[in-house]
């Protein structure tokens, strides 16, 4: 972080979408531990509650948590997510439906926080930093009914590094995480209906991930990663998918 920021580790002010339950919550916990102030996001839940489906949802949230914060907000992490499936064979209606679904909370809502955390850091002095939670399907692609969650998070590892070259001389900061499965009710839902011994088999660590790595790796991003590092996208996959 800059000189400021290192020497007041304990007024961090990070705003965490998606954050009332699975990794969100132990991103919380662990920046909270870290000594951070933490504003956390639900849909209907949280510290600020917003529905990221709406339009003007990530403005409404932004503007609420510079409130709380005292105008000042130093880390944006882009947690909230949705993995709805699709399949080719329906209609042409609720294909559409769940592309904007997953489109609009997934990566526009995520890319307009992101809009606004930009120009906030821009506005004063010291910069900011921007974690992206996004895939491992970003890189290998996901199952035939979901091929809009893969675009989705590619999309946005996209934004993350295009806002790294842009603004690192400015002292902002993108990072993004790729993980693979992790042991959240979504991925737990997800493994029982899809068979997971088989999906298990192709974990050389033999295990999904736990929320808490993740989560330690979201904080190290936010907190104390090298400014060198800006554009990084850390794999979390159990070398499930190793580039």
């Amino acid at each position: 972080m800059t000189e400021h920021r290192d020497s007041a580790r304990s007024s961090t002010h990070v705003l965490v979408t998606g954050s009332t339950r699975g990794i969100g919550g132990k991103i919380c916990e662990q920046l909270r531990g870290d000594r951070a102030r933490v504003i956390s996001h639900g849909t209907s839940s949280g510290d600020v509650a917003a529905d990221l489906l709406q339009p003007n949802a990530a403005d409404q949230l932004w503007q609420r948590a510079l409130e709380l914060f005292d105008g000042r907000i130093d880390v944006l992490i882009n947690n909230a997510g949705i993995y709805e499936p699709v399949s080719i064979g329906e209609s042409t209606e609720t294909w559409h439906e769940r592309w904007h679904r997953t489109m609009q909370i997934n990566l526009q809502a995520a890319a307009d926080l992101c809009r606004l955390a930009v120009s906030h850091f821009r506005s004063r002095a010291g910069g900011g930093r921007v974690v992206n939670v996004a895939s491992r399907a970003a890189h290998r692609g996901d199952s035939p009914d979901h091929w809009h969650y893969a675009a989705s998070k590619a999309a946005l590892i996209a934004v993350t590094k295009t806002i790294a070259r842009a603004y690192a001389a400015e002292e902002i900061y993108a990072f993004a995480v790729a993980p693979g499965f992790t042991m959240t009710g979504m991925a737990e839902e997800y493994l029982t209906s899809r068979g997971g011994d088989k999906i298990l088999a192709e974990i050389p660590l033999r295990r999904v991930n736990d929320a808490e790595e993740v989560a330690n790796v979201v904080a190290y991003l936010a907190l104390r990663a090298p400014a060198a590092m800006t554009g990084a996208v850390l794999d979390i996959n159990g070398a499930s998918y190793v580039r």
